[in-house]
This record gives structure tokens, C-alpha cells and sequence, in this order.
């Protein structure tokens, strides 16, 4: 995908300390851009604007934003240094939008589909983003091979969750129903009191 946008995402996100430990231009774009679409067949099974949940530098929600320029893209995230930063390289994009605050503090129901890589462990990665999404919407955490599916599915059978389905290393969580009272948890909760 050759877009001067994502290159110049790119080289920001290698020369800004603290935002990947990535230093070599190659392996960036092979984890961070490639990496990031690997998972764009899943995203595009659902409709409606996407919520990258934890952005940190923009991956993957900056290649989403790329490659799915019909669909809004909010990038969320608590720490205000990067959030700075995305907003920054927010304005490159005409369908970027990000927000500085937490999974817990956003509204219910709102989303398509949810992303999130390196957040938290896939349990927790869940709740903070099954919450986010409409029905009929899903979740897409970008999670390596070893995830632990029973976990997730018990987490997201408490959210209005479906049966998680494990693609190549990437998590998908359909949304079957609305988000039950109660959750999201307040902040913190979610790591400190597991729902699995």
C-alpha cells in the first residue's frame, strides 16, 4: 500500500521516543502498517465507524484509517503525551478523529467494531472494548496464537458478546446483543477484578 500519509505516520512514530520499541524503518513497516492490515478482512466484516481502543502511536487504527477511508476512525487514548502525538497526525486524515480518555468513560453501544493491539491481555482487551460496540458490530484484538479462548469467551458472554473466533493471531468477538447494566466497569476494575 504506497501512501505518503502512512509513510510519514510511519517515520514519526520510529522517531518519537516511547511510542514503539521499534527502531529499524523495515521492521516497522512490517509490524505496524502490515501488521495493522493483516487484520483488515476482519475489521471489514462490520459496519459503521471503528474505535482503535488504546491507540499509542496509531497502530493499527492509522492503517485502518488508510486503507477505509469511507469509515470514521476514533482513535482513544488516556495518556496525553500520545494523544498529542495522534492528534498531530490526526489532521493527515480526513476521517480521523481522536479522543484523550479511558474505555470505561466513553458511551455504550456506539461503534461498528472495536480494535486493539498490545492493550491488555485478551480477557481484559475484551471488556474494555465489547462495551464500545453495537449490536451487530464486534471486537478485533490483535492477540498472537496463545490467546486464552475460553477466557474470552466467558468474558464476552457477560458483555452481549458471541463466540470468539481465533483468525491467524487476531480475535474477532461478534456483538449479539446491547451492552448489560453494570458495564462498563468503573476505571480499573477491569485489570484490577477480571470478569475471567
Amino acid at each position: 500500500m504506497s501512501d505518503e500519509r502512512l509513510e510519514r505516520w510511519l517515520d514519526e512514530l520510529l522517531e518519537t521516543p516511547g511510542l514503539t520499541a521499534i527502531t529499524g524503518r523495515e521492521d516497522g513497516y512490517r509490524v505496524h502498517v502490515e501488521g495493522s492490515l493483516a487484520a483488515l478482512p476482519l475489521v471489514a466484516r462490520f459496519d459503521g465507524p471503528i474505535v482503535d481502543v488504546g491507540s499509542g502511536g496509531g497502530s493499527p487504527g492509522i492503517p485502518l484509517a488508510a486503507a477505509l477511508p469511507e469509515r470514521g476512525v476514533t482513535l482513544l487514548e488516556a495518556n496525553a503525551r500520545k494523544a498529542a502525538f495522534l492528534e498531530r497526525i490526526a489532521g493527515s486524515f480526513a476521517n480521523v478523529r481522536v479522543i484523550r480518555g479511558r474505555a470505561e468513560e466513553q458511551n455504550v453501544d456506539e461503534y461498528g467494531v472495536a480494535v486493539a493491539r498490545a492493550l491488555a491481555p485478551p480477557p481484559v482487551a475484551a471488556e474494555w472494548c465489547l462495551p464500545l460496540v453495537r449490536e451487530g458490530g464486534g471486537a478485533v484484538l490483535y492477540v498472537g496464537p496463545t490467546a486464552d479462548l475460553e477466557a474470552v469467551r466467558r468474558v464476552a458472554a457477560k458483555l452481549g458478546g458471541g463466540e470468539p473466533e481465533l483468525v491467524a493471531g487476531v480475535l474477532v468477538v461478534p456483538k449479539v446483543s446491547p451492552t448489560p447494566l453494570g458495564f462498563p466497569r468503573r476505571p480499573g476494575m477491569a485489570r484490577k477484578r477480571p470478569l475471567a
